[in-house]
């Protein structure tokens, strides 16, 4: 018996190694399915995004609703990638990504200065720059030059308000756009520069306020899921990918109509 027991040990061994070599794959495959979680922020910018709870922050995908936020679930629906959806202050959540592998931000304004910024996933929706004035006000502008001596409201980040800043125009700058309704209400600033269709919604749904008066639409501008330069080009590859399906099967146009 002692004797039979001797070239047992080689097999054993073997099965050993074998044992560990799938345990260390298994270790290898978590790792690289931990590396390929998404990190997604947003801003509350209704009807492209927005809370269920209506506060201006959200830490869950359940939780976010809107034109944008539900183009960006149906794309995300179609990779296997594991993915966390928080709402933030858009300034915050615009130098939070930069920098960081596998994090994103939408909708975001595709523009010049942005482009070397980020990778690029879209587009999802465009945004109207639009100048809103309140609705007893008797402004009217026939282009963007008439508005240069105005007080308009904008705030930190928003690619609107930092183009009228860089443009010279006169905006006063807070840390979101959800006062600026209130700021146009009080007198303390003449125009509101918003999206067409954020603006009047903002106004009604936060603050009780009808009848906002667009004077003037200067540009307009697609919307994306920016990704920071640090994410995997592949990943971004596969997210584009997904959102084109998304977009041939119609549901892109689909999620865009409930929202009309």
């Amino acid at each position: 018996m002692p004797r039979e027991s001797a070239p047992a040990l080689p097999k054993l061994l073997h099965t050993l190694k074998i044992t560990l070599g799938a345990l260390a794959l298994m270790a290898a495959g978590s790792v690289a399915s931990a590396a390929e979680r998404l990190y997604i922020f947003t801003e509350n910018y209704p009807p492209y995004n927005a809370s269920t709870s209506g506060k201006g922050f959200a830490h869950g995908a359940k939780d976010i609703t809107g034109i944008c936020s539900d183009m960006v679930k149906a794309m995300l629906v179609r990779v296997d990638y594991d993915y966390v959806m928080k709402m933030r202050a858009w300034s915050y959540a615009y130098d939070w990504v930069q920098g960081r592998e596998n994090h994103g931000l939408f909708c975001t304004a595709r523009t010049d200065e942005r482009e070397d910024l980020f990778q690029w996933v879209g587009p999802l929706a465009s945004i109207k720059w639009t100048l809103f004035a309140a609705p007893d006000s008797d402004l009217s502008l026939n282009s963007l030059e008439d508005a240069r001596e105005l007080q308009i409201a904008g705030y930190k980040g928003d690619v609107m308000s930092e183009f009228l800043v860089k443009e010279g125009f006169n905006v006063a700058m807070g840390l979101s756009g959800d006062v600026n309704t209130r700021r146009l209400m009080l007198g303390q600033a003449d125009l509101w520069v918003t999206d067409g269709l954020v603006g009047p919604l903002v106004a009604e749904e936060e603050h009780g306020i009808t009848g906002l008066k667009p004077v003037l639409v200067f540009r307009e501008t697609p919307m994306y899921l920016a990704l920071s330069n640090d994410t995997d080009p592949a990943i971004v590859a596969d997210l584009q990918q997904a959102l084109d399906a998304a977009r041939a099967d119609g549901e892109l146009a689909a999620i865009a109509k409930r929202y009309d």
